[in-house]
């Protein structure tokens, strides 16, 4: 967890400005795994819970190590893990944030029903079920009818993505049936079995999901922070790298902003040549990009002083 972490990190560090979220979203979710798995590699984060079922020739009212970190750890991740995904498929936000709530149903659910001791453990395992049908629904039908809007590379990517997070996140009910719901497998068998999905569904989706992400156009998302007008220029608080292609900067005096207001510039990015290319791929449009000169005009309802 931690080198995907930190080669991921590294990565998005050659991304553009404005295009960097998806790989940004990946460093959160493998920073708060990494964290988990040493918790759980010191033997911490755990609860001793009475088994309902005896298992491996120990008898029922075992107690049992349930590992609530891991729930902690889910908790940030599965909703990082969507935004992945739903980020690059313009679906709309109030789907984007019902479905990020169901996806914490779903964790919290477990969560519940792997700390009760009694039966009533499979009516929260219901529900976690539940909610996990409907993020396949709402990945699977309107996530890739939006996704296909945005055009065919988006649809393909979004697809792929979407099939190899939802047949991973198809076995983690499976592991929690087998372990923390019947104890049907030993702690031990537990932690391989949610270590490999782990891995899978983190770092390895996180790599296969940024590459196809790379052969994309991600400005057709319209993701960019911090955008600027020209109108902005004079605002208190303005971004003096931003209104320096306007001909201003803090130190200058007003002549300099007067100069840059008679002649338009124009500007010329390189395009990304390679996924690792510190430009970006789509960082800038062939055509030489024109900045308009900035309207000195007052405003409508602005005081104009006349001299008498």
């Amino acid at each position: 967890m931690l080198i995907s972490d930190l080669v991921i990190m590294v990565w998005h560090f050659t991304i553009p400005r404005g295009q960097r979220v998806f790989h940004q979203i990946a460093v959160i979710l493998l920073t708060t795994a990494a964290i988990a798995y040493f918790c759980m590699a010191s033997d911490l984060g755990f609860a001793n819970i009475a088994t309902e079922f005896s298992y491996l020739g120990f008898p029922r009212g075992t107690y049992r190590q349930i590992w609530y970190v891991r729930y902690i750890d889910w908790t940030v991740t599965t909703p990082m893990l969507l935004l992945e995904l739903v980020l690059a498929s313009g679906l709309p936000l109030s789907d984007v944030v019902t479905l990020i709530f169901f996806d914490l149903v779903m964790i919290i659910t477990g969560l519940v029903g792997s700390l009760v001791e009694s039966s009533y453990k499979w009516g929260f395992f219901t529900f976690g079920c539940a909610a996990l049908f409907y993020v396949w629904y709402v990945l699977l039908v309107p996530g890739i009818a939006s996704a296909g809007v945005l055009g065919s590379d988006y649809k393909r990517s979004f697809t792929t993505s979407t099939a190899i997070l939802s047949f991973l996140w198809l076995l983690y009910p499976v592991a929690w049936g087998l372990a923390d719901g019947a104890s049907v497998i030993s702690p031990d068998s537990e932690m391989i079995f949610y270590g490999i999905l782990d891995v899978l569904a983190k770092p390895v989706f996180c790599f296969i999901h940024l590459y196809s992400l790379s052969k994309l156009d991600l400005t057709a998302l319209q993701l960019s922070s911090g955008k600027f007008s020209a109108s902005a220029v004079g605002a208190a608080g303005y971004d003096a790298e931003k209104t320096s292609r306007f001909g201003r900067n803090p130190r200058n005096s007003g002549s300099t902003l007067a100069a840059a207001n008679s002649t338009p510039e124009t500007q010329t990015t390189p395009a990304k040549r390679g996924m690792f290319t510190s430009k970006g791929r789509y960082d800038a449009r062939q055509n030489p990009v024109t900045v308009h000169p900035i309207d000195n005009a007052p405003r409508n309802g602005a005081a104009t002083a006349v001299s008498t």
